[in-house]
């Protein structure tokens, strides 16, 4: 038995220990902690870095298989004498496609064409949205409405407008001939004439992209300064004097931007040409009157099935493009420097 005056020895029970393992359990939660923090900052700071890039991804990607592929294909097949039937088999003829587009009189009508329908098209269409921004740029009631109003044309499919214009322009039963019969004007073939034709397909491009240019032309003039025109009313200055040398002067820039949009969706008029005279497909009429250059280029390639042709035809009208985004860069250029 043991005497009490004996010294005790210290318990090391659960009590004991307790404190160095709640000690080590919150180390450990802490170092998690931190640990989950780590992950956290650094998936944070990944997400900074890369979230840009996946969201314009899309667009590269689209870019990449619906533009910039086939713009190379049309470029290498435009080398090769290869027929739609068979896409696969190559002969290569170099720069032949191109060369024989130089002696092609259809190529050069197709030009011609393009070039006068371009500007029948362009030169009325801007200036009537010229005016007619002009005229709702002031505060006029329910300026909102003919805003729309005026919109709605460029929101009309090409192929629901251009049916209704064959219609307006019919020999026998159109309403354009029977207006001009009420002032004693004999009816007029505009489907198998060179310039009646060409006038008519251009009035459908007219009558689809005035609105839209003219609301770029509101814009423009919504941020010219009023001062200007206090400036010039205060000199006595009409109303007409205002628009021509406050109004255009200060809306040079957007003009040539128009000019240039225009004449490039001139170069790649198909719609219009195509449904126009719906019997004559992509010929563009009996003689080919108003046939374009993007309706010679569907012959060559879905009819005609010379997709080398149609390649070569492609990159000059993409060339054509590239000399008009020059002189387009020169003009504004010579603007900036004069302003």
């Amino acid at each position: 038995m043991a005497s009490s005056d004996a010294p005790a020895v210290p318990e090391t029970g659960v009590g004991d220990t307790a404190p160095v393992s709640g000690w080590r359990e919150q180390r450990g939660d802490g170092e998690r902690d931190d640990r989950r923090r780590e992950r956290r900052s650094r998936w944070y700071r990944r997400d900074v870095r890369w979230s840009p890039y996946a969201f314009i991804a899309p667009f590269f990607v689209f870019f990449l298989a619906f533009g910039l592929f086939p713009l190379l294909y049309t470029g290498w097949a435009s080398l090769h004498r290869v027929e739609l039937t068979a896409p696969t088999d190559m002969e290569w003829v170099g720069l032949r496609n191109f060369s024989r587009l130089l002696s092609d009189d259809f190529f050069w009508n197709a030009l011609k064409n393009t070039l006068t329908i371009g500007v029948l098209s362009t030169v009325p269409q801007l200036l009537i949205a010229l005016g007619i921004a002009h005229l709702l740029n002031y505060r006029l009631r329910g300026s909102m409405f003919f805003r729309v109003a005026v919109l709605t044309p460029y929101a009309t499919s090409v192929a629901a407008a251009t049916l209704v214009f064959v219609l307006l322009f019919g020999r026998d039963y159109g309403m354009i001939n029977w207006v001009l019969g009420l002032i004693g004007i004999d009816p007029v073939d505009w489907q198998n004439g060179t310039w009646t034709s060409q006038l008519a397909v251009s009035t459908i491009v007219i009558w689809r992209w005035t609105g839209y240019n003219a609301l770029i032309y509101l814009a423009a003039m919504q941020a010219i300064p009023d001062d200007l025109y206090e400036s010039a009313a205060l000199d006595g200055a009409s109303r007409w004097q205002q628009f021509l040398h406050v109004t255009v002067p200060s809306l040079r820039p957007t003009i040539l931007f128009t000019c240039v949009v225009s004449t490039i969706g001139a170069t790649q008029l198909f719609g219009e040409p195509l449904l126009f005279n719906g019997g004559a497909g992509a010929t563009g009429g009996a003689d080919h009157q108003f046939q374009t250059l993007g309706l010679y280029l569907y012959e060559q390639g879905w009819v005609n099935l010379h997709l080398g042709r149609a390649s070569a035809i492609a990159w000059t009208m993409f060339l054509i493009l590239l000399v008009i985004g020059a002189v387009n860069w020169i003009i504004a250029r010579r603007l900036r420097k004069s302003a």
